[in-house]
């Protein structure tokens, strides 16, 4: 089957951009400070909190890459597997969140320098930004793909339309016009999937029909994977996800530990109903369109569907894909704003200036994610070196704030330049030897040297500030 672009599904498509840009408008009314603008006043309820949980975490990363990637080029399993990490940092992050809300910090580096000083604040910063600049590069290359299916124009251009839409919403409103345009995304993805999920198996010819035209491989445990590689790809997304400052940022948003963990039990209910249903739609696809962009499997199957129903998954898949590149570009440009700015070159900066900053560098930052995306082939791959980048650098130094009270600094800091170093190291100038994504190198050595260097230096360091 081969693909032939539908110009009505645009209209789908452009009539959800609308009615986000008007929320984004409106809500952006609303803010008279910086918590507003970060921390939307620390007023999200259950139901917006959930949509926004869910649509942050589910954007081009599983719409383009993630499940999607996985399933087409490896195998249905794999692409279920991918669910896994998910779910037990959702349960680990129900435990924590308490903890989290009580720190009030606007970012990730706020908590570090608590327990390992000022310097980590400034590594933690770093390495958040070149994460999330990554993540958000491949949200703008996402709607390029949209734009491509539904009008023909390359993807290229498509991308740099993307790239205008996220830097606009992002810019007006904060994570108070992010999350309600969120929340709607979330619950009209999963209607959208739950009609999708059966409707292109009954036009693909049925199940039996689906796996007769995939590889054999594609059946197996690991797909056309090795069980190291398979780990290469599972671990990445866990470690994000524990320490994901978007997720830290919108717990600390919560209403109050009530709404928090509401929030958290309905994000992993809607975990389980998004993941595997994008899973088996972009295997349906390998079936149908054996010779496409592995970033475009799930996509493509709106062209195989009546129009209202590809239509109103193309608008979801849009929503994901934007919600969740406002969100990590909004992060990045705190990071910059008060880790950076506020803390070396204007200390004195009034909380209008500040929150002037902020919308500055979410333009800046949404230029350089742009230029980023044109140095890795495929969205599978510079998500995994996203996701590594932040995982190892970040994550092990961070839960061990929350779960082992000797960590000292000289270990959180060590750790954190470790995994760093390695992730580039591996990805870059090694370019991934035995085509094993970083994680699997960066990731044990981070903790490793946490935990070594910790316990070298205990007896030197009775403070661990």
């Amino acid at each position: 089957m081969e693909l032939t672009h539908n110009p009505t599904l645009l209209w789908y498509v452009g009539i959800y951009g609308v009615i986000m840009i008007l929320m984004g408008i409106y809500f952006s009314r609303k803010i008279s400070n910086s918590e507003d603008f970060i921390l939307a006043g620390k007023g999200l309820g259950t139901f917006v909190l959930t949509g926004t949980l869910l649509a942050t975490w589910t954007g081009s990363g599983s719409i383009s890459g993630g499940e999607t990637s996985m399933a087409y080029s490896y195998g249905i399993i794999p692409a279920l597997l991918m669910m896994l990490p998910t779910l037990v940092g959702i349960a680990i992050l129900y435990l924590i969140a308490p903890k989290i809300r009580e720190f009030g910090k606007y970012t990730v580096s706020g908590i570090l320098e608590e327990k390992y000083g000022k310097t980590s604040r400034t590594i933690a910063s770093i390495i958040i930004i070149l994460a999330f600049v990554g993540i958000v590069s491949y949200q703008m290359t996402g709607l390029g793909f949209i734009l491509n299916l539904t009008t023909g124009i390359s993807v290229e251009t498509g991308t740099i339309i993307g790239a205008v839409m996220i830097i606009f919403l992002a810019s007006i409103g904060g994570l108070r016009s992010v999350a309600p345009t969120d929340a709607l995304s979330a619950f009209l993805a999963i209607a959208a999937l739950l009609i999708t999920l059966p409707t292109i198996i009954v036009i693909a010819g049925g199940w039996d029909t689906i796996t007769s035209n995939v590889p054999a491989d594609h059946l197996t445990a690991t797909g056309s994977l090795s069980t190291i590689q398979l780990l290469g790809f599972l671990l990445p997304s866990l470690f994000l996800l524990l320490g994901d400052q978007n997720m830290y940022q919108r717990l600390a948003s919560s209403s109050g530990d009530k709404s928090s963990k509401k929030a958290q039990i309905g994000w992993l209910v809607g975990m389980l109903i998004i993941s595997p249903a994008i899973s088996f739609i972009a295997f349906t696809s390998l079936s149908m369109f054996p010779d496409i962009d592995p970033g475009m499997a799930l996509m493509a199957t709106t062209l195989a569907m009546p129009t209202v129903v590809g239509g109103i998954l193309l608008a979801a898949a849009t929503a994901f894909i934007v919600t969740t590149g406002n969100s990590y570009l909004l992060s990045a440009a705190t990071n910059v704003t008060y880790d950076i700015i506020g803390e070396y070159i204007n200390k004195e900066a009034n909380d209008k200036q500040l929150l002037r900053m902020t919308k500055i560098f979410i333009i800046v930052l949404g230029v350089l994610a742009y230029l980023l995306i044109s140095y890795f082939p495929t969205v599978l791959s510079v998500q995994m070196y996203a996701y590594t980048v932040y995982g190892a650098g970040l994550t092990p130094a961070l839960l061990a704030v929350f779960f082992w009270k000797k960590v000292n600094k000289a270990g959180g800091l060590s750790s954190m330049i470790a995994g760093v170093v390695t992730t580039l190291v591996w990805e870059i100038p090694l370019a991934k030897p035995f085509d094993l994504n970083s994680v699997v190198i960066a990731l044990p050595i981070a903790v490793l040297v946490l935990i070594i260097v910790t316990l070298m230096t205990q007896n030197n360091s009775h403070s661990t500030a």
